[in-house]
């Protein structure tokens, strides 16, 4: 059921997204093809995950908060589109091997690194599991960025998908911490220059 459901949900809300805001969508050529790999974006809004679906060709497993599955409305939706539950700040190692597995089987995850929803402009800091992920699965991580001009009607939504930081830049080693915040660093400063990117452009 999943995969219909989840190309029906995204065909639905792509069509009112594209009359409610004016979307803009740059890079998504940068994603991997051939293989599994880890989307990245920051957080500004419940409307993340849909809008940053739309020009991934493959489904999403986004990994959600274990408070979402509790609304069984809400849980039945977001499971029958392949989200998984994660208790946050408990080192949910069960979902660590989910998403592990999601990679390894060349499906797409997605992640918010900062954990929780930025309330201005600026990109919090990130959380290490991604660089965890990416680490023990051999995948690759794909940064993106939105941003929103407004939450009104007809206001601009921008989404860029950046050049993917490949698996042979992920070099962690004995969960060595040093390393893991190397990459979770790196990470960051890709995602945070897509971010500039748009304020850049919008500012003309």
């Amino acid at each position: 059921m999943t995969n219909w459901f989840y190309y029906f949900g995204k065909t639905v809300t792509g069509f009112l997204f594209r009359i409610w805001f004016k979307v803009e969508f740059y890079g998504q050529e940068n994603q991997p093809q051939d293989r599994g790999y880890i989307l990245c974006c920051n957080h500004r809004s419940a409307l993340d995950p849909i809008l940053v679906a739309q020009k991934i060709k493959r489904p999403i497993r986004y990994m959600a908060k274990v408070e979402l599955f509790k609304n069984k409305f809400v849980g039945f939706i977001i499971r029958h589109l392949g989200a998984f539950p994660v208790a946050r700040g408990k080192g949910d190692t069960s979902a660590i091997d989910t998403a592990v597995e999601t990679v390894r089987s060349g499906r797409v995850l997605g992640l918010f690194p900062e954990g929780t929803r930025s309330h201005d402009d600026q990109l919090l800091r990130f959380k290490s599991g991604a660089a965890v992920i990416a680490a023990q699965s051999g995948g690759d991580l794909l940064p993106a960025a939105i941003w929103y001009g407004g939450k009104r009607f007809r206001s601009k939504v921008v989404v860029r998908y950046g050049k993917p930081i490949s698996s042979s830049q992920i070099l962690i080693e004995d969960h060595s911490t040093k390393q893991i915040k190397a990459v979770v660093a790196l990470l960051w400063d890709e995602v945070e220059k897509l971010l500039e990117e748009t304020r850049s452009c919008e500012s003309k």
